[in-house]
């Protein structure tokens, strides 16, 4: 990408008019990094309760904007719930999951940096329509560790 190359994604599409599916929510790309070593923003929509399994990133920050819903999130030691206007920034290397814990709906905003092989995980588990399978040579395979399951929400 130049730095006069305007992107621009419509509400609620992604950045390749793809769908992307999780089980319990969708995504869209929003800005991507074909080489990696920028950001990745995507928008996560969800129509169920749930997240991904515990885990860290080696090589990523991860940021999360929470635009609607209620979301529980844990990073490190910290147990937080956020809603529509909150942020949270999860180092690189500090272990953390999340889920959307409120009515079953809700949106975010995630952005990585840099992108790493984030955008090549997303490209390979959302065939399956489903969280990323709990397969450790996966996550470890697009720059991650696999540390525990989702967090329960009821």
């Amino acid at each position: 990408m130049s730095n006069t190359e305007l992107i621009y994604v419509p509400s609620g599409e992604d950045r390749f008019g793809e769908s992307r599916s999780l089980g319990v929510s969708t995504i869209h790309f929003k800005v991507t990094s074909p080489q990696g070593d920028g950001p990745l923003v995507l928008e996560n929509v969800f129509h169920a309760r749930g997240g991904p399994a515990r885990h860290l990133h080696h090589d990523q920050d991860e940021w999360f904007y929470i635009v609607a819903g209620e979301f529980l999130m844990e990073v490190g030691d910290a147990r937080l719930t956020l809603r529509a206007g909150d942020s949270l920034l999860a180092p690189r290397r500090v272990p953390h999951v999340w889920a959307c814990a409120g009515d079953g709906r809700g949106r975010i905003l995630v952005a990585f940096y840099p992108a790493g092989r984030m955008e090549a995980f997303f490209r390979a588990v959302t065939p399956a329509d489903a969280m990323p399978r709990p397969d450790p040579a996966l996550w470890q395979a697009h720059g991650m560790t696999l540390l525990g399951p989702p967090l329960p929400v009821d």
